[in-house]
């Protein structure tokens, strides 16, 4: 596909996703979202070409005009959308499908000084939303979503909803998923923990409640 052909579509997607689009002049000199994904494509020809230092001079530019960090070893498909996009960042080694949108202060990135294959990988039709942060080499599968502010640091199946902190399925093909069922599926460890001291706290008031009868027999 051409470069013009391919800009088009880029802003082809823009009108599709937001309601608040009016003219293709408008979308092409105000849209932050489609400037960053712009600058990318060109910093992304000098990395392959391991001209690291200019791909990251561009990538830096655009960061500071955009508020949209994509560093330019990051491989994006085609029709990606970024709406709004103030915050977001997206590390070396994401690898993103078709067809995603990425909503405001997203972040794609990693968990530590690893090497390798360090960042998500986003297949295709994934959306995720305000302020979600995955984290680390893990995949968020075709279609799935990711909910608002979602810390998700594992590896999330095709069709799925994701939400909280850390991240866990509430819906899986269209279906709610029972939180007492398949927990290896979402894992809550603060939910456990909260779990285990209400035990314990009730393990406690028995103990006491039973040394007060006690007392009350012995008097």
């Amino acid at each position: 596909m051409g470069i013009f052909k391919r800009m088009k579509e880029d802003m082809d997607v823009v009108f599709e996703q937001d309601p608040a689009a009016r003219t293709y002049f408008e979308v092409c000199l105000t849209y932050s979202g489609l400037h960053a994904i712009w600058s990318h494509r060109i910093a992304h020809v000098f990395y392959k070409r391991r001209l690291f230092f200019l791909a990251r001079v561009i990538s830096q530019i655009s960061r500071f005009f955009t508020g949209i960090e994509i560093h330019p070893g990051a491989i994006i498909g085609r029709r990606f959308f970024i709406d709004h996009g103030m915050g977001v960042v997206i590390g070396e080694t994401c690898e993103i499908g078709d067809n995603v949108t990425l909503f405001q202060g997203v972040t794609l990135g990693g968990t530590g000084k690893e090497k390798g294959k360090r960042h998500p990988t986003i297949k295709d039709n994934a959306l995720i939303s305000t302020g979600a942060k995955v984290l680390g080499s893990i995949t968020i599968g075709e279609n799935s979503k990711v909910g608002g502010g979602a810390v998700v640091v594992k590896d999330v199946p095709d069709n799925c909803t994701v939400v909280g902190v850390p991240g866990r399925i509430v819906i899986q093909n269209g279906v709610k998923v029972r939180r007492d069922l398949d927990h290896h599926n979402m894992p809550d460890p603060i939910s456990d923990k909260i779990k285990q001291m209400q035990d314990e706290i009730d393990k406690l008031k028995a103990e006491i409640a039973a040394r007060k009868v006690g007392k009350e027999n012995v008097n």
